[in-house]
């Protein structure tokens, strides 16, 4: 059907094209009748690459009855869709967010949709270590079993705020909350087996050729981009470091990359960034023109979560760890997220900025 389409469109847009330049009009009208040909060609094509931009979606009817699923920043976006996916299916849900009314409220709709009345919710900042310390004790001495631990929050391009420990913002929330957070279930997930860790990344992991281990903390030089793509590297690099030291406990660990979400909240620094710089109104202007692009090369939050959701769920993926997926599939990553020096470097980096190790 794909190549069907494809065809179908660069006829129609050929054929119009050579109406436009084959008639003898005036300006005016030339001007219009390539508008005609702009609207004609983006209704054309509007269908196909909406159909390529929704991407996979996860078609496994797999249960989660007597199991009890944790999502970072599940109170919104695609965190709320798998959250609400993860009910469905008859699982325990733990909320863990920053907000509490947020996820009060998020909880409250997801157990009205799905009739599960067992979606809790606790308070989770990834960007205090303090918080993911009390959060993990909660968790360990109150919960019999974790079967899936998904983390999903995360910022990006933040100006250059620090959390409360003096990380920079978007590595601290980002890598080393959810790599604290993660070590501290551990125990939990093992005792729980088949287990599985979910950590959404990015296909930003891509836009940079490695973490700088000289300047991990961004004091030297700061850019809100390339901070964010190195914190979407390092969730990529923990997650394969971390398929490796679980070989043989039953436990998985695999990343993702969701997609453009055109609903997401992500964006909401950069915006920021826009009316500081350009005013206003520029900043409206440049909002509305993403979100056009978003609306027709984006997916929706629905689309976004498919992939968290196979990860978690999927059957034929119990044993299947260390690698990298996007639209339901597993995909290569860049060379720099394959690099196996860099990760194990990494974790031992990390476990020492968290306190882990001495």
């Amino acid at each position: 059907m794909a190549p069907l389409l494809r065809f179908t469109a660069i006829t129609v847009l050929a054929a119009a094209v050579l109406y436009v330049f084959n008639s003898d009009p005036s300006n005016m009208a030339r001007l219009s009748r390539i508008a005609a040909v702009v609207v004609l060609a983006a209704a054309v094509l509007y269908v196909p690459i909406r159909r390529r931009a929704a991407g996979g979606v996860c078609e496994s009817p797999a249960r989660m009855d007597g199991k009890t699923v944790i999502i970072t920043g599940a109170n919104t976006g695609i965190g709320k869709v798998t959250a609400r996916d993860m009910a469905e299916r008859g699982a325990r849900v733990i909320l863990a967010c920053r907000s509490l009314e947020k996820a009060e409220e998020a909880a409250k709709e997801i157990r009205s949709q799905t009739g599960n009345k067992n979606v809790v919710v606790h308070k989770l900042d990834l960007a205090s270590l303090t918080s993911v310390r009390q959060f993990a004790k909660v968790i360990n001495d109150a919960e019999p079993r974790l079967d899936v631990l998904i983390n999903n929050a995360g910022v990006m391009h933040t100006p250059r705020w620090e959390t409360e420990d003096g990380f920079e913002m978007q590595f601290g929330v980002n890598h080393l909350g959810p790599f604290l957070l993660t070590n501290l279930l551990l125990d939990k997930l093992r005792q729980s087996a088949p287990s599985r860790v979910v950590t959404v990344a990015s296909l930003a992991h891509t836009f940079t050729s490695g973490i700088d281990f000289d300047d991990i903390n961004s004091q030297n030089s700061y850019h809100m981009a390339k901070a964010y793509d190195r914190s979407k590297l390092a969730n990529v690099l923990f997650s394969r470091e971390l398929s490796k030291k679980l070989k043989g406990t039953g436990v998985t660990s695999n990343s993702l990359h969701p997609g453009v979400i055109m609903e997401s909240d992500l964006m909401r620094y950069r915006q920021d960034e826009w009316q500081g710089k350009f005013g206003e109104h520029v900043a409206s202007a440049l909002r509305k023109v993403v979100g056009a692009i978003f609306s027709v090369f984006g997916k929706t939050v629905e689309e976004g979560a498919q992939t968290s959701i196979c990860c978690a769920v999927a059957e034929d993926l119990e044993n299947t760890t260390g690698l990298y997926f996007s639209d339901c599939v597993p995909k290569e990553t860049s060379a720099a997220g394959r690099d196996d020096e860099a990760a194990a470097r990494l974790w031992d980096v990390s476990e020492r900025m968290v306190g882990l190790k001495s």
